[in-house]
């Protein structure tokens, strides 16, 4: 069988000769026999564990009136983009771990970049709004229910999801009229900058637009969430109460390593003027924002956000203890 998986590969190399690049081959995790079925097992652990934990945070702020708040909307907006981000790479990830095909075309291919930079760039967004919603809720708490209102956050909330669906246009139009002279794609999935390396082409004003785009929203929307929790710490500096203090830097805790996590790793690889990273680093890093995040973030909010915690022990408690009080 895996004989003639890699026929199949092999016939795909040998008609970049004749007819150009319509199939690339996508590398994935090297590794022997026993690695891979490694890589498959732990790859299906963490999609399920990811798909589990964002149903389960979904669940929750859905069915517990307590948790009717701006911030748990946006971060219901951020479980539900978190489930579309790793279904983008880990189906054809566990695929390929499998001994199946490595092939995709080159249409899916695009596909697969232009989702996986869309609901990329929408969590810039959300993590930014979640930040200023934290900052209104801390800073000017008299007029927050005012401000941050049940229109304002759907406001937000559609600003957020169709700037990140437009914002990949440019750079996935830019790669679908490149001129590929290989097409062994050294990633797990359809990445860009591994992209412009295929391409025979001179690629430096698509490197340009693209490392522009990425600079303009991954930096603007950081330089944004960080501007804001500025704002916080010197609020919560000048608060008299210790108590007070820490129950609002508890409700922002959370977030904010979400934020480190996201935005340490982003900007390591889409953010970087030279582009001289190894592929092996690129590999690992994205792996780190593009799967394992999404894994962590409803096990953050969980943990870090003592509402969240009450709220899942007490839906917990009620699904399988229904004759136990809960406060």
């Amino acid at each position: 069988m895996a004989h003639l998986f890699q026929m199949e590969d092999d016939t795909v190399l040998e008609q970049l000769n004749y007819t150009g690049v319509t199939t690339f081959i996508i590398a994935g995790f090297t590794g022997t026999k026993k690695l891979q079925v490694i890589y498959f097992i732990t790859f299906l652990l963490i999609y399920l564990l990811t798909l589990g934990g964002n149903i389960i945070l979904l669940i929750t702020l859905k069915t517990e009136s307590s948790l009717h708040t701006p911030m748990c909307f946006f971060l219901s907006n951020l479980a539900i983009l978190e489930i579309g981000y790793t279904s983008v790479t880990l189906p054809k990830l566990l695929a390929i771990s499998l001994g199946r095909s490595k092939a995709i075309s080159l249409t899916a291919c695009l596909v697969q970049s232009y989702f996986f930079f869309f609901l990329g760039s929408t969590e810039c967004f959300l993590l930014a709004v979640m930040a200023y919603d934290r900052y209104l809720a801390i800073c000017n708490p008299l007029r927050y229910s005012t401000l941050m209102c049940s229109r304002m956050c759907i406001y937000l909330a559609l600003a957020s999801w169709v700037t990140g669906f437009l914002n990949p246009c440019p750079s996935t139009i830019l790669v679908g009229r490149l001129h590929f002279c290989s097409n062994i794609i050294d990633h797990f999935f359809c990445d860009v900058p591994p992209l412009l390396s295929l391409s025979c082409t001179n690629t430096y004003i698509s490197r340009t637009i693209i490392f522009i785009s990425s600079a303009v929203i991954v930096l603007g929307t950081f330089l944004l969430t960080m501007l804001s929790y500025v704002c916080i710490l010197a609020t919560l500096l000048r608060m008299s109460s210790a108590k007070g203090r820490q129950k609002a830097f508890s409700t922002c805790t959370a977030h904010l390593t979400v934020v480190s996590l996201y935005y340490g790793t982003v900007i390591f690889i889409y953010v970087n003027p030279t582009g001289q990273n190894s592929m092996e680093v690129n590999k690992v890093v994205s792996f780190i924002y593009s799967v394992v995040t999404p894994m962590l973030n409803p096990i953050i909010y969980s943990l870090r956000n003592e509402d969240v915690k009450k709220a899942l022990k007490k839906m917990m408690l009620r699904r399988f203890c229904p004759g136990r009080q809960t406060f």
